[in-house]
């Protein structure tokens, strides 16, 4: 698909090297590559997302859902342990589409509720032949109480979802005990923290990090909160679907 009108996304590799201690080899930048392609593509027939140019396509969309597992400026050790990943509200594939092309010994499962986004996703896997991901269509109240989901992951990523006691009522559930939730956030404020702390503790978990950071091009403060599963979550949660929103914990 690769043609001269297709802008090539810069590969940045001191970047990645300085800020994640890691960086892409060639196959997963061919991957990124074509993964920007399929967003301009799928962009004509669905609202996948308004970060288009190849700078802030990298900055915003690769680079923010990698820093995202990489708190301290590197990976987070579980994750080279063929972890169990779950991404809540994927929407166009972020973060979880970069973490499956940069984490291949892991699995990941993607969820969404809108089918359309679940079917260019699909696509997408095809032709990325990323064979460690998997979609799932479903709410995340719902999803919560699945058997075959439910205490079942490592890690549970979820960006730009509701508030943050959303967020851990969505994510708690599907981890194990042990495993890590991650709130990917613009600002984050001490207020917001403790806030957060009665809502997390209810649902079996506890704040590990408030990771703040600054995004390498264009300087924004940005925010990750690592929320740890200690014990298991009660039964009742996630509330049935649209409560956890109207009502949050």
């Amino acid at each position: 698909m690769t043609n001269s009108t297709i802008p090539i996304l810069p590969e940045m590799t001191e970047i990645w090297q300085e800020t994640l201690n890691w960086q892409p080899n060639q196959q997963q930048q061919q991957q990124f590559q074509q993964l920007y392609e399929l967003i301009l593509l799928g962009n004509q027939q669905l609202n996948l997302t308004r970060i288009t140019e190849p700078q802030e396509f990298w900055e915003k969309h690769l680079w923010d859902s990698l820093r995202g597992i990489a708190p301290q400026g590197k990976f987070i050790p579980s994750l080279s342990e063929n972890a169990a990943i779950i991404d809540i509200g994927t929407g166009a594939g972020f973060p979880g589409l970069p973490v499956g092309i940069a984490i291949p010994n892991s699995t990941i499962t993607l969820v969404d509720s809108t089918r359309k986004k679940i079917n260019f996703i699909n696509e997408s896997l095809k032709e990325l032949t990323l064979i460690n991901a998997k979609t799932c269509i479903d709410r995340a109240e719902e999803i919560g109480h699945h058997p075959q989901h439910r205490k079942t992951y490592d890690i549970a990523l979820i960006r730009a979802v509701g508030n943050a006691a959303v967020c851990a009522e969505y994510t708690l559930p599907l981890l194990k005990t042990g495993g890590l939730a991650i709130i990917y956030r613009g600002n984050w404020t001490q207020e917001e923290t403790k806030s957060l702390q009665n809502p997390v503790n209810q649902l079996g978990g506890v704040i590990e990090l408030i990771d703040e950071f600054t995004t390498p091009l264009t300087q924004s403060i940005r925010h990750c909160i690592q929320l740890r599963k200690v014990v298991n979550t009660p039964p009742n949660f996630p509330r049935a679907i649209g409560i956890p929103t109207q009502n949050p914990l």
